[in-house]
C-alpha cells in the first residue's frame, strides 16, 4: 500500500512540472509572436494608416446623385454659396403640409447655375433632421461650411427639441465631421452666424421648451485656427442689440451689421405679443496685428464692441416686417432683402397679416444706407410716333429726390393680405406683355436667398392665401446689376385652388354652424362647471357610502383621497411632456376650459366619432364633442388639482389660460420666428 502511495504522489507531481513546463512553452512563445507582431506593426505604418484610412472612409462613405430639380418644398432652410467655386449648397429646412404636419429633412443638395443642375448628397454621418439652423462658410482648407444648432418637433408639433451641435461640412469630400467642444453656445434656433476674419461670429436666437419662448442676446465667437468657442462678456452699460432671432447678420470688413428680427413679450396676466423689429446695429471689430500689439500682453487682441444705426431718412427703407430674409451681395458690399410679413395683432384670435415680394438694399459701408432695388423700365419699343404708354413711371433714377419716390418705390413693392388678393394701389398703365412686374415671385417668407457674383437666387419659403398656408418649391434667378425682370428656373408644383378667396364664405357657414356647437358647448360647459357636482376629491365609491359614517370617517376618506389625488396630479405633470401626439391631442392642459380644450382637438374627435358612428357634418361634431366631454369629465379632479399645484408655485389662473391658449397658437408663432 505504501508503494502504491508513493507511486502516485511520483506521478502527480510530475504531471503538475509537465503542465508548469507546457505553460511556460506557451508563454514563451506568445511572447515571441507579440515581439513579432510589434516589429512587424512597426515596419508596417502605411499598412495601418491605410486600414484607418478606410474605416473613415466607410463611416462617411458619401452618395451622389443628380436631382430632378430643386429640393422638396421647404422654408427654414439655409443656400450658402460656395465659397471656393460656383455652386449653392442648400442644407435642411422643413415642410409644413396643408394638413397641419410638419416634415424636417438633413439632406444636402449643391446647384450648379452653369449647368442648371441639382445634385445631392447623402452621407451616413451628418447632422440630424432640422430646420432653422445657422451656416456660415470659409474658404480655409478647400472650403468648409459650418452649422450650428437648430430647430426639430414631433410631426404634430407638440413636442420641440433645439440643438446645440456643431458640424463642419467638407466641400471637397463632401462629408460631414462633427465639432466637440465643452464650451459651446447653449441649444437654439432661429439665431444666425457669420465670418470675419478666422473668426465665426454666432449671435441671438431663440429657445422654447414649450410653454414660453426665451430670446437671447449672447455673442459667441469660434476660432477657426483654434477650434475653440468662447462668449464675448459686456458690463451691464454696454450698448447691445436686445434678444431676438430670425433677423440679418451679414460680414463687412470692420465687422458685422445685424437688422430686424423678432421676438416675443411676455406680460404677467396677459398673453404673449410677437413684436417686429427693425432697428440696425453694427459690431465694429478690430484685431491688433504684430505692429500694433497691445501694450499689455495678457490683453484679447480681438476687440468688439456694438454701435447702434440711425435710421436712414429715406424713402427706399422697408416696411415694417419679419420672416424677411437678406443676404449679402459681396461685389457691392449691399445686403439684399426680399419678402417678409407684416402682422397686426388686432384681438386674441385675430391676426392680419400682408405678405411681400420686394426687393430692398442696403448698403453695409459708413453708417449705413437703405437703397432703390426696383426692377427697370423696359426699353420703348414703340417707334411709331404715338403715345407713348406711362412706363417712364418704372424709372425711380428721373424722379430721384421729389416727393414721388415713396409712392414709385410702393408700386414695386406690391403687398399682399391675408386673402391673398393685393391691396388697392395705384394701377401702371402698361400695356406690353413683358411687363418686368409680371415675372415677380409670389409673396412669401422664410424664403431661401443666396447671391453668387451678381446674380440673386430665391428658393422656397412661405405663401399664405386667404387661411391657407402653403410651403413653396420655386426658384428664381435676378441678375442685380440689370434689375430688369427675374427668370423662374423652376416653376411651383403647388395647385392654389383659384376658388381660395370664394372659400370666405364656406368658412362663414362653418363659423356660423361652430357658433351653434359652441353655444351648445358652453351649455354642457356651464352644466359640468355647476357647483352641485364639483368635488375636490375623486367620488366616495358605492362601498364606503353604503353605511352611515362619522364625521371624523367622512374626514380621514377625504384626506386619503385627497392625497392619492395629489399623487395623481404630480405624476400627470410629470409625463406631460413626454406624450405621443394621440395622447396630447386627447388630454386636456391644466387652466383649459372644456370649449378651450374641444377647440384645440376637434379634428381628433371627429375622426374618433366618425369611426365608430360614421355621421357626417353637424351631427360628427356633436359625436366628437361628446367624447371630449367624456375625457374632459375624466381628467377635471386632476386637472383641478394641477392648477393647485401652479398656484401654489405662484402661477396665476390667467397665466394658466394663457398657456393652454398659447398651445393652440403654436404652429402660427413657430413659422413668424
Amino acid at each position: 500500500m505504501a508503494k502504491k502511495k508513493l507511486g502516485g504522489s511520483t506521478a502527480a507531481k510530475a504531471a503538475k512540472k509537465a503542465k508548469a513546463a507546457e505553460r511556460t512553452t506557451k508563454k514563451k512563445v506568445a511572447k515571441s509572436k507579440k515581439v513579432e507582431e510589434d516589429e512587424d506593426s512597426d515596419d508596417d505604418l502605411e499598412g495601418i494608416l491605410e486600414k484607418l484610412r478606410v474605416e473613415w472612409e466607410e463611416a462617411h462613405k458619401v452618395t451622389e446623385e443628380l436631382a430632378d430639380g430643386p429640393p422638396s418644398r421647404r422654408a427654414n432652410a439655409t443656400l450658402t454659396v460656395c465659397p471656393n467655386g460656383s455652386h449653392l449648397w442648400c442644407i435642411g429646412g422643413e415642410f409644413f403640409s396643408e394638413d397641419g404636419k410638419a416634415y424636417f429633412y438633413s439632406d444636402v443638395y449643391r446647384y450648379s447655375p452653369d449647368k442648371d443642375e441639382w445634385r445631392r448628397f447623402i452621407s451616413p454621418t451628418c447632422p440630424g433632421p432640422r430646420s432653422a439652423h445657422a451656416v456660415a462658410a470659409s474658404p480655409a482648407g478647400g472650403g468648409k461650411i459650418f452649422l450650428f444648432g437648430s430647430l426639430f418637433s414631433s410631426l404634430h408639433q407638440n413636442s420641440f427639441h433645439h440643438y446645440r451641435d456643431f458640424w463642419c461640412f467638407d466641400i471637397q469630400t463632401h462629408s460631414w465631421d462633427r465639432i466637440d467642444t465643452k464650451i459651446r453656445p447653449s441649444a437654439r434656433s432661429g439665431h444666425r452666424m457669420a465670418i470675419w476674419k478666422h473668426f465665426i461670429v454666432l449671435f441671438g436666437g431663440f429657445y422654447d421648451p414649450g410653454i414660453t419662448s426665451a430670446y437671447l442676446n449672447d455673442l459667441w465667437l469660434f476660432d477657426l485656427q483654434e477650434y475653440k468657442w468662447r462668449q464675448i462678456e459686456f458690463r451691464e452699460t454696454d450698448l447691445r442689440p436686445s434678444p431676438r432671432s430670425g433677423f440679418s447678420f451679414l460680414s463687412a470688413p470692420d465687422g458685422i451689421v445685424l437688422h430686424g428680427g423678432y421676438c416675443k413679450e411676455y406680460a404677467k396676466g396677459k398673453r404673449p405679443v410677437g413684436v417686429m423689429l427693425e432697428d440696425t446695429w453694427f459690431l465694429k471689430m478690430t484685431l491688433a496685428t504684430p505692429d500694433s500689439a497691445p501694450a499689455k500682453p495678457s490683453s484679447d487682441p480681438l476687440i468688439v464692441k456694438w454701435e447702434r444705426r440711425k435710421r436712414p431718412s429715406t424713402a427706399y427703407a422697408p416696411t415694417l416686417r419679419s420672416g424677411c430674409t437678406m443676404t449679402l451681395w459681396a461685389a457691392k458690399n449691399t445686403g439684399v432683402l426680399f419678402g417678409g410679413v407684416t402682422d397686426e395683432d388686432t384681438g386674441e384670435e385675430t391676426l392680419e397679416s400682408v405678405f411681400w415680394n420686394d426687393l430692398n438694399g442696403y448698403q453695409l459701408a459708413g453708417k449705413g444706407k437703405w437703397v432703390s432695388m426696383t426692377l427697370k423700365r423696359p426699353k420703348n419699343k414703340n417707334k411709331s410716333g404715338k403715345k407713348k404708354n406711362q412706363v417712364s413711371k418704372y424709372d425711380l433714377e428721373d424722379h430721384a429726390g421729389t416727393d414721388d419716390d415713396e409712392d414709385m418705390e410702393t408700386r414695386f413693392s406690391v403687398p399682399y393680405n391675408t386673402t391673398g388678393t393685393p391691396q388697392a394701389l395705384p394701377v401702371v398703365e402698361v400695356s406690353d406683355q413683358d411687363d418686368p412686374l409680371l415675372t415677380t415671385p409670389l409673396p412669401r417668407y422664410n424664403a431661401m436667398l443666396a447671391v453668387l457674383r451678381n446674380t440673386l437666387y430665391i428658393y422656397g419659403g412661405i405663401y399664405e392665401r386667404g387661411k391657407r398656408e402653403y410651403t413653396l418649391d420655386d426658384f428664381y434667378s435676378i441678375q442685380l446689376d440689370k434689375m430688369d425682370r427675374y427668370t423662374c428656373l423652376k416653376e411651383s408644383r403647388i395647385v392654389i385652388a383659384d376658388d381660395d378667396d370664394d372659400s370666405s364664405s364656406d368658412d362663414e357657414d362653418d363659423e356660423d354652424e361652430d357658433e351653434e356647437d359652441e353655444e351648445e358647448n358652453d351649455e354642457m360647459a356651464q352644466e359640468i362647471e355647476a357647483p352641485a357636482v364639483e368635488m375636490d376629491a375623486e367620488p366616495l365609491t358605492e362601498d364606503v357610502v353604503a353605511e352611515p359614517t362619522t364625521d371624523e370617517q367622512v374626514s380621514a376618506i377625504f384626506r386619503l383621497t385627497s392625497a392619492a389625488l395629489r399623487l395623481k396630479a404630480t405624476a400627470f405633470m410629470g409625463v406631460s411632456k413626454e406624450r405621443s401626439p394621440e395622447e396630447a391631442l386627447s388630454t386636456p392642459l391644466p387652466g383649459e376650459t372644456l370649449a378651450m380644450f374641444y377647440a384645440r382637438s376637434r379634428a381628433y374627435w371627429a375622426q374618433k366619432a366618425h369611426v365608430s358612428t360614421e355621421n357626417q357634418g353637424k351631427q360628427l361634431r356633436r359625436d366628437g364633442f361628446a367624447l371630449a366631454e367624456e375625457i374632459y369629465d375624466t381628467y377635471k379632479p386632476i386637472l383641478k388639482e394641477v392648477e393647485k399645484i401652479l398656484a401654489e408655485a405662484g402661477l396665476d389662473e390667467q397665466e394658466m389660460r394663457a398657456q393652454a391658449a398659447g398651445g393652440v397658437r403654436t404652429e402660427q408663432s413657430r413659422n413668424r420666428r
